[in-house]
């Protein structure tokens, strides 16, 4: 169902918000350690863009990229290894990255990092905890193991991620804004944690907001508002909104 209705909206929809001329946006949703729908959507932009060659193509990662699925270290590899050639990217923060960086530094957040997805982030980098241990031990175990084992690039790439970004009527973040505040005045925190103020909002925010991080089905196409988040370590389904000029369409896994 998801797959069929993605492919109905391939061909582009004209809209109101646009991009700049010569630019053409692929915007991909929450990854969550699954970095075979990665390169599989991937290689989906590669086709695309050659099938409409011209733009200049920008890729857009909206944060998500660790934790529940079992290959987070291999997701950042793949994003270390930079855009596909031609291409341009940007990579924001994610809740779940903001976590799993704290977690390096302040145990005291590992065993909430743990239920929500982070034994599985461990795990793609080689970490098993031992039975037997008290919470506190498991803790303490995994904090020094991957301060051990994290490479030093993936800890630049942590520190690199960016809130937000703007491209024409178009503004890109994570989680979402906090209405009724300047798209310049936002919280960084909001960008990467707010649900229900924003996505009950039907205000105009100045720019169509972009977001992930919280799972819908099917893309949330929104006048103020566009989500795609389609859970993909669970659905299968990773999805990718491109904008170009006055239009947008949907690609998906």
């Amino acid at each position: 169902m998801v797959l069929s209705f993605l492919r109905k909206r391939q061909e582009a929809e004209q809209i109101a918000a646009t991009v700049p001329k010569g630019i053409r946006v692929y915007a991909i949703g929450d990854i969550h350690g699954r970095a075979d729908l990665l390169m599989r959507l991937h290689d989906m932009v590669i086709e695309d863009a050659k099938a409409s060659p011209g733009p200049v193509n920008y890729l857009v990662y909206l944060g998500d990229y660790v934790d529940r699925g079992l290959h987070s270290r291999q997701v950042i590899d793949l994003m270390i290894g930079g855009p596909p050639p031609t291409f341009g990217s940007v990579h924001l923060r994610g809740n779940h990255e903001a976590t799993f960086q704290e977690f390096l530094n302040n145990p005291s957040v590992g065993p909430g990092w743990f239920k929500f997805g982070g034994l599985a982030t461990l795990h793609s980098y080689g970490i098993q905890i031992p039975s037997g241990l008290t919470p506190e031990e498991r803790v303490s175990y995994g904090q020094q193991e991957l301060r051990r084992v994290i490479p030093p690039s993936h800890v630049s790439f942590l520190n690199h991620l960016r809130p937000s970004l703007t491209i024409g009527d178009y503004f890109f973040t994570h989680a979402g804004i906090r209405p009724g505040v300047a798209l310049n005045r936002q919280q960084k925190d909001d960008m990467m944690w707010i649900r229900d103020d924003f996505l009950n909002s039907t205000v105009d925010h100045g720019k169509v907001v972009v977001h992930g991080h919280t799972i819908c089905d099917l893309p949330e196409v929104r006048n103020n508002r566009i989500g795609i988040d389609t859970g993909a370590y669970a659905s299968g389904h990773l999805t990718c909104l491109v904008l170009e000029g006055d239009r947008r369409r949907f690609l998906a896994t």
